[in-house]
């Protein structure tokens, strides 16, 4: 989401709100919520006896890292994603960004209110890619900030309340950022190539981080809390904030259900990233 000042997104009801009123087994959920893909595409659990690959941070960094350099390679080249585990940003920096999103999600709506999108930009509260009136919607909302580089941070998006969370936010950037970087060194020389020219495309590349809450729905099988998509970027770092499992991603034509660990990190190979990795 590079360009999210540029892109902007229609102004929609609030999902989290909107659930408080359609959540009954006898509510109606408005028609643009309603995916029937939702219900009609099976999800598997276990392809063919294969779990999302797991790649251990500290393995790559060890000297004898040629065994998980290979997987690393067949994870990006197969899969597109992997579990990484052992990633070194510390429990307590996740821990505090995991408290502060969950307080800001359940203030009043009119505090969050204060952070909404404006109209040409997708920094702040509210959806994201909204580009007509009767397109669906996804039944989520969100929070994007944009992180890198810190002088480009639009200050009047950054909630004060909780008041601990520009610090938090402040802390996690800095250290996805250091292991983004470290990612993608270890990627270029899975695939042969000179980790400085990867580095050198994405290590000043504007970064954004996105916070999305998903309300409960008693009808889940009717929504879909996000459309189905690839990340334009070149890499996405997906952390799970609580136990609630859902993640699903696209593998030889079917879905497949991800359990995310508590703690680690879900690694996207982006867009971005294959192009110029591609063979």
């Amino acid at each position: 989401m590079a360009g999210a000042r540029a892109i902007g997104s229609l102004p929609v009801p609030n999902v989290q709100e909107l659930a408080k009123t359609c959540n009954g087994p006898d509510e109606h959920i408005p028609e643009r919520y309603i995916r029937p893909e939702a219900s009609s595409e099976e999800v598997i659990s276990n392809y063919h006896g294969e779990a999302i690959p797991i790649i251990d941070l500290n393995k790559l960094l060890s000297p004898q890292s040629s065994e998980e350099c290979v997987k690393l390679r067949s994870a990006c080249q197969y899969w597109g994603f992997f579990q990484l585990i052992n990633h070194g940003v510390p429990d307590e920096v996740i821990a505090n960004l995991k408290r502060d999103i969950v307080d800001f999600f359940s203030q009043p709506l009119d505090a969050k209110k204060e952070y909404t999108q404006l109209p040409n930009s997708l920094e702040g509260y509210g959806q994201a890619l909204v580009f007509s009136e009767d397109q669906k919607l996804d039944w989520a909302d969100m929070l994007y900030l944009q992180v890198h580089p810190s002088d480009s941070r639009d200050l009047r998006f950054w909630p004060t309340s909780p008041a601990s969370f520009r610090r938090s936010l402040d802390a996690y950037s800095s250290e996805t950022k250091s292991l983004a970087l470290c990612l993608f060194e270890f990627m270029a020389k899975a695939v042969g190539a000179k980790p400085e020219a990867l580095l050198g495309i994405f290590e000043e590349q504007p970064r954004g981080l996105r916070m999305t809450y998903y309300p409960p729905c008693l009808q889940s099988d009717k929504v879909m809390g996000i459309s189905p998509h690839s990340d334009v970027v070149g890499l996405t770092l997906l952390l799970q904030v609580n136990d609630v499992q859902g993640l699903q991603i696209k593998k030889d034509g079917k879905w497949l259900s991800v359990d995310a660990p508590n703690g680690a990190f879900i690694v996207n190979i982006g867009d971005t990233l294959e192009v110029p990795t591609k063979n």
